[in-house]
């Protein structure tokens, strides 16, 4: 079937669905969240309310259902903007938005970093469950100047909360592919203190040979209040060995990742905070699973970093916002060798805010590297409130990242790295328009993005080895928009697309890696549904068409039914069992359902 029948078919499925769910819903029915009434803190140096924002940030609940998304790749597919190529389901995947490289996305818990300094492949390596987290929150171009190195496509931020309420929760699975899951969560609250303990496991067999994964993680988070101030501390661990056949070419390929994260975050008052955080990771890979003395690469990274924020209010429109911050990466990998580097920064950022009506804000970073190499990362954002149903945004930014120690000094048959790689840059720039109309909005973008010294991997025939090197010239320009309709007040539908050209000067006949896998269109339609019964339903259509490749469908289906103490779910992915690739050589599962059962328990 043709994709244009299929999706012609499947939406006039759809409203009929919508319309039946409309027509049997009751006046008790929970109102699905509006997109707007929620706040956002990536992407600006205070909390403030999603629709002030002057850059692009789309924000993703998982905690209000935790039962919708299997894990932190599902619930990122439902931005069109964010391409997510999954390697081991849920284990392993790139990451990369707006047409960006999987390693010009920077990912983030509660504004923490944890991109790997090995390789970017490891950036969705969570070192926490799932479980945990409580909504995502995508900014989407450069964010340089706010957050350092590697943001040059966007920023992911994984926020965990405190909880509201004492409560316990246990969930168990199973279903296609061997899948077998557990997850749970333990949380208290006492007057100055709270706890929330979580953790997961999950185990499959895999849906073809080589392919199956196991993933286990715990996670602890608490605050309490004291003298000084709030007070959080997160700390996370994990644990994932999977079969990673054609991951790395055409071999029988195994490996097994760990994580360690803490991170500590201090209020001096009302103006100041300071934070820590500690990352370790490991990477144990064979090239051949059963052969494992062939080839066998073993890295451990460790990532440390601290900052100081502080802001000062000029008068109620008016604040500036400053501070400092401090990096160390270190590795030691039999094949990679044993490095360090340490860099720091200071920032500053004014910003002036009338509600309603304008905003504007100025920033600017200098970042120093090792050796004394420096990066200046300016920008600008503003907005205009037209009326009160159209507002006006837009932005230029500058951004940057550093060579992964892979991209440096990996060497093997097929892939030479090189130490002499300079590191990239680009310029973003941005603007759009939020419509406002009652129960429905939307929000249409222009983009542009302009790099330099891109970090690839080129070869000039087939037979030859794959060498890093600095490409000139990459140029991005895309179209978002996204609508949201919210029906009555127990159903919404999310209608979003995003449109991706890319242009890049000549390699002389040379083949490139990575650059050119991008999706030129990709659109999804989501429908979020209460109906009767407290039956919640979501569903999702995608379809994806990469650079130079064919279109695809996927479509995605969750629902539960919760009870005094009890909640039963199902959940369909890939219900085409389209036969699909998101990387190049790399199968990707088809039609798989799940069912499971959570039990909880809520102090009331």
């Amino acid at each position: 079937m043709r994709v244009a029948q299929f999706t012609k078919r499947f939406i006039v499925l759809f409203l009929q669905i919508s319309v039946t769910a409309k027509a049997q819903q009751s006046s008790s029915s929970a109102t699905v969240a509006k997109h707007q009434e929620q706040v956002v803190v990536t992407g600006t140096y205070a909390p403030i309310p999603l629709d002030e924002a002057d850059r692009t940030v789309d924000s993703i609940p998982i905690g209000q259902s935790p039962t919708v998304f299997r894990n932190a790749m599902d619930a990122l597919q439902s931005n069109p903007s964010v391409d997510v190529q999954q390697r081991a389901p849920g284990v392993q995947g790139d990451l990369s938005i707006r047409g960006s490289s999987f390693g010009q996305t920077l990912v983030l818990v509660n504004g923490l970093r944890l991109n790997d300094a090995q390789t970017a492949h490891n950036n969705l390596d969570l070192p926490f469950p799932f479980e945990a987290v409580q909504r995502i929150e995508v900014l989407e171009g450069s964010g340089s100047t706010l957050y350092g190195s590697d943001a040059l496509g966007g920023v992911v931020n994984f926020i965990t909360a405190a909880p509201s309420v004492s409560e316990g929760r246990f969930g168990a699975a199973g279903g296609s592919f061997g899948t077998n899951e557990q997850n749970g969560s333990l949380a208290y609250i006492a007057k100055k203190i709270s706890e929330q303990a979580t953790f997961t496991r999950e185990l499959s067999t895999g849906f073809m040979p080589d392919r199956d994964y196991r993933s286990l993680a715990f996670g602890s988070q608490t605050g309490f209040q004291s003298g000084l101030g709030h007070s959080d501390v997160l700390l996370g661990w994990s644990d994932r060995p999977f079969g990673a056949a054609q991951f790395y070419g055409n071999y029988p390929s195994w490996e097994r990742t760990r994580g360690w994260f803490a991170g500590a975050r201090q209020e001096l008052g009302e103006k100041t905070e300071v934070d820590f955080g500690f990352r370790r990771h490991t990477d144990l890979f064979d090239l051949f699973r059963y052969q494992p003395w062939i080839y066998e690469n073993r890295h451990a990274t460790e990532s440390y970093q601290i900052g100081l924020r502080r802001h000062q209010e000029i008068n109620n429109a008016m604040r500036f916002y400053y501070g400092a911050e401090g990096y160390r990466d270190v590795i030691d990998s039999n094949n990679l060798g044993h490095h360090q580097r340490n860099r720091g920064a200071v920032y500053g950022s004014f910003d002036a805010r009338a509600l309603r009506r304008f905003s504007v804000s100025i920033g600017a970073r200098e970042e120093v590297f090792s050796g004394g190499n420096k990066r200046f990362s300016p920008s600008i954002s503003g907005g205009y409130w037209v009326n009160s149903h159209l507002k006006l945004h837009g932005a230029a930014s500058s951004a940057f990242r550093l060579p992964t120690f892979t991209d440096l000094y990996y060497s093997d048959p097929a892939n030479v790295g090189n130490p002499s790689l300079k590191p990239e840059s680009a310029w973003s720039y941005e603007g759009g328009a939020q419509v406002n109309a009652g129960r429905h909005s939307g929000d249409f973008v222009v983009f542009h993005r302009r790099e330099r010294n891109d970090i690839d991997y080129v070869r000039s025939g087939p037979n030859e080895v794959w060498r890093a090197q600095n490409i000139q010239r990459l140029q991005f320009t895309g179209f978002e928009a996204v609508f949201r309709f919210q029906i009555a007040s127990s159903q919404r539908i999310d209608v979003a697309y995003t449109g991706l050209h890319g242009a890049q000067a000549a390699l002389n006949g040379e083949q490139s890696k990575y650059v050119f896998q991008y999706p030129v269109h990709s659109g999804t339609l989501t429908w979020w549904g209460h109906g009767p019964q407290h039956i919640d339903t979501h569903l999702r259509m995608g379809v994806l068409q990469r650079y130079r490749r064919d279109p695809y469908p996927l479509i995605e289906l969750s629902a539960e039914r919760a009870f005094a103490y009890v909640k039963p779910f199902v959940q369909l992915t890939n219900a085409t069992n389209t036969g699909y690739e998101e990387i190049p050589s790399v199968r990707m599962p088809g039609r798989a359902a799940i069912a499971g059962m959570e039990f909880y328990w809520r102090q009331r």
